[in-house]
């Protein structure tokens, strides 16, 4: 791995999780957890070379905006069992969120932990005035993970149902 990658990733820690830096041996569980329809209901379900690029892209966003996607690894033994991202698009100034656990570590709030530690690095250390998640209304996990972290629907939005956002 190019270590000014590594470098360029902030590593984030809760008490379970370890937020780090996309690896190359991370890719497996990535492309199973895109491959599986009912994680990807509302996303799609993507094939092996889909989810390269898409994997490439989180990892890429660090280097041309200096904001991206994590991999979600367990504290206590190392496991990869999701990833999350803050992030902006690609002429967008305000900073966008997104999450995925793996099918298997659905339930055990994962996503809400590592999302609240997202949500804090980009307000108290890069000092966001806000950032939002785009949420499908069919979404009821995710829209469980934004009402629990404290969000709030703003709008209806041009590629999703919803927009859901949380402000400094």
């Amino acid at each position: 791995m190019v270590q000014a990658f590594a470098n360029a990733v902030p590593r984030l820690q809760t008490e379970r999780l370890l937020l780090r830096e996309h690896r190359p041996v991370d890719f497996e569980a990535f492309a199973e957890h895109a491959a599986d329809a009912e994680s990807m209901v509302h996303l799609s379900a993507k094939d092996r070379e889909t989810a390269w690029r898409i994997f490439g892209l989180h990892a890429g966003l660090w280097l041309l905006h200096g904001a991206g996607w994590w991999i979600v690894e367990l504290r206590e033994t190392g496991q990869v069992v999701g990833t999350v991202g803050a992030f902006f698009r690609e002429q967008s100034t305000e900073m966008e969120m997104g999450w995925h656990t793996y099918r298997d570590f659905w339930g055990r709030g994962i996503a809400v932990e590592a999302v609240a530690a997202m949500v804090n690095h980009a307000f108290e250390v890069r000092r966001e005035p806000s950032v939002h998640a785009l949420i499908s209304e069919r979404n009821a996990r995710s829209i469980g993970v934004a009402t629990r972290l404290g969000l709030t629907y703003r709008r209806g939005g041009a590629v999703w149902e919803g927009d859901w956002e949380v402000c400094a």
